[in-house]
């Protein structure tokens, strides 16, 4: 998720543990700073884009790593405040604070490496958009609120706004879910064979949701609205060279894209240019992770894939392209 919602539930998650044990701007500030802190694993520079890109929400997203590094983190703030009996307050608050930040991002569809050292696995639901106003605003006016009031009555704004916020997740789940059964259930009655297919809110919403499914040489990309749930399905085909893929199986970055996307990627030739994109994030044809390896037959000994520029879905044109759809 974006930083801010990071901060504020960093910040809220505080707030409501500290149970008067600490101040509660204090509070409030180690949350958010503990919140914040797991993206900064974005400022290391790994050597080319596509480790930039699959190495972040690694290890500083991991639950254990984090784990372990909470006391650190609990006795440096007691330590500052030279208080010492508050470590197991401070513990508690450091931790989820902490944790809750690979979990919130697991509803993204980037992936978050959090199993890490036991497993690399990039977990993704995929559920909710990376900004969603419907998340960000309960936190925003439940933790403004505690800080301005100072009181119970402040605080219970507070819970109310991770409440609100949680749900808002829960129903993503659940709308999620009745979206790809819908969709199933249209395409099989279409004839269609089975496929792989992604289903992914469009920016800013849970209401209307993107959908790529993968067939062959091909991909395809529509939407669905739950505002207008029975419109026919129209699937825009783009190409997808498999071929070319096949014989290029085996290149660390091509192998490296093809698992950090779970298959969702296109792969083609670009003015004889190697051209690889991960297709879950952004929207036909623009696409932020797109990376050009080299001319082919890719040289594993000296390519340094480059992420081609983009203009990173821009915030107005996703809007423009959300309205556009209701």
């Amino acid at each position: 998720m974006d930083s801010v919602s990071q901060l504020l539930l960093g910040a809220s998650v505080s707030m409501a543990v500290a149970g008067g044990k600490l101040p509660l701007r204090q509070a409030a500030l180690v949350g958010a700073v503990c919140g914040t802190l797991p993206d900064l694993d974005i400022l290391i520079d790994h050597g080319d884009a596509i480790r930039n890109m699959t190495l972040h929400r690694t290890g500083s997203h991991s639950l254990f790593w984090l784990t372990l590094f909470s006391p650190l983190a609990a006795g440096l703030v007691t330590l500052c405040k030279r208080q010492p009996a508050l470590f197991g307050r401070c513990w508690l608050v450091v931790w989820l604070a902490l944790i809750t930040h690979p979990l919130l991002d697991v509803f993204t569809v980037y992936g978050t490496q959090l199993g890490l050292p036991f497993t690399d696995r990039p977990f993704g639901i995929g559920s909710i958009f990376i900004i969603d106003p419907l998340f960000t605003l309960p936190l925003l006016v439940g933790c403004v609120s505690a800080l301005w009031l100072r009181n119970a009555r402040g605080l219970r704004y507070n819970a109310c706004g991770m409440m609100l916020a949680g749900l808002y997740l829960a129903w993503s789940v659940v709308a999620q879910s009745w979206v790809s059964e819908q969709v199933t259930q249209q395409l099989a009655a279409a004839g269609e064979k089975p496929a792989p297919l992604l289903v992914t809110p469009t920016a800013f919403n849970t209401l209307q949701w993107r959908l790529v499914r993968l067939q062959g040489n091909e991909y395809g990309e529509a939407y669905f609205s739950l505002l207008d749930r029975h419109k026919p399905l129209v699937f825009k085909r783009y190409p997808r060279d498999m071929a070319l893929y096949a014989r290029l199986k085996g290149n660390w970055y091509v192998d490296r894209i093809a698992w950090f996307s779970h298959g969702f990627f296109s792969i083609g030739l670009l003015h004889g240019r190697v051209q690889i994109t991960d297709l879950r994030m952004g929207e036909a044809p623009q696409y932020p992770f797109t990376f050009d390896l080299g001319p082919a037959p890719l040289q594993n000994s000296s390519i340094r894939p480059s992420r081609l520029p983009s203009d990173r879905f821009p915030l107005a044109h996703a809007w423009r392209k959300l309205m556009s759809r209701f």
